[in-house]
């Protein structure tokens, strides 16, 4: 299917102001890949991917968004709550990387040094 994965394009990451921003860390798509395949291959939906400056203060963005940085992803998993999502997530990288729960969706993100985690279990 893809160009940066076998099932992850670089289009599904694009801002989308229509800046054109698609830069994706491939340590970020190496983790997505992983969760597709634990998850029994289920399709991952990419519901926001890189953001620039000006979308990401649009939608209430952190000013420090892992999103600015092409690090982070807020998925949808097929048949998965996004609570069974950020579980096995945070059960799998729990030294590492930050997780979001969110009522529709899931954040992830391969930031570098400590681990972050908010939401708490929905």
């Amino acid at each position: 299917m893809g160009n940066l994965s076998e099932h992850f394009d670089r289009a599904e990451f694009q801002c989308r102001c229509g800046c054109g921003w698609d830069t994706v860390d491939a340590e970020l798509i190496r983790v997505l890949e992983d969760l597709r395949q634990s998850l029994d291959n289920r399709p991952i939906t990419i519901n926001s991917g890189c953001r620039c400056k000006m979308y990401n203060a649009l939608v209430g963005g952190s000013p420090k968004s892992q999103h600015l940085l092409g690090k982070a992803a807020d998925i949808r998993v097929e048949g998965f709550d996004p609570s069974e999502v950020a579980d096995f997530l945070e059960d799998k990288y729990s030294n590492c990387y930050g997780i979001g729960r969110y009522d529709s969706f899931t954040h992830v993100d391969v930031r570098s040094g400590a681990p972050a985690r908010w939401g708490g279990k929905i």
